[in-house]
């Protein structure tokens, strides 16, 4: 693929609406995209997104890739599959839309069938996720509080 897209290139390429190529960082939209693994296709978007794409925008400083949870007025809602916040960001700060991923150098193509699917059944089960979240959550702190965590995580052989 050449040369790693610098942060500072990102809104260069897709003003001249080209297509950017680029390895994902992070976490937040796990487990559709792996962190250092997975090449994410991104376009300028050509209208206002809709609900389930993913939106390229800034944060800050920082360039984010999450999904639209909802469309308002003159903003999106927005969270990331791995996440359970949602943030407000305004029509401005989105400057692309993903329009495919790769994966072990297969293409999948945001308009598959399969896809399509995976996101409805991701948003479907959000509330169990959540829920899921929570639990693990209150279970560690009451793990901590009680003195057994590290009996646990060792009887568990998991880092929590």
């Amino acid at each position: 693929m050449g040369d790693p897209v610098k942060d500072s290139q990102i809104e260069s390429i897709l003003l001249r609406n080209e297509t950017l190529v680029y390895k994902t960082r992070g976490v937040s939209m796990e487990p559709m995209l792996r962190q250092n693994r997975d090449l994410v296709v991104v376009r300028a978007p050509a209208s206002r997104l809709k609900k389930y794409d993913v939106a390229l925008y800034k944060r800050g400083e920082t360039h984010v890739l999450h999904r639209v949870i909802a469309v308002k007025g003159d903003h999106y809602l927005i969270r990331g599959d791995n996440t359970y916040a949602l943030e407000n960001v305004p029509d401005s700060a989105v400057i692309g839309v993903l329009v495919g991923f790769q994966r072990k150098g297969k293409t999948i193509d945001v308009e598959n069938r399969g896809y399509r699917l995976y996101v409805r059944f991701w948003d479907t089960i959000y509330p169990l996720r959540v829920l899921r979240f929570r639990s693990r959550r209150l279970a560690v702190g009451v793990a901590r509080e009680l003195g057994v965590l590290p009996l646990i995580k060792k009887l568990l052989r998991k880092e929590t």
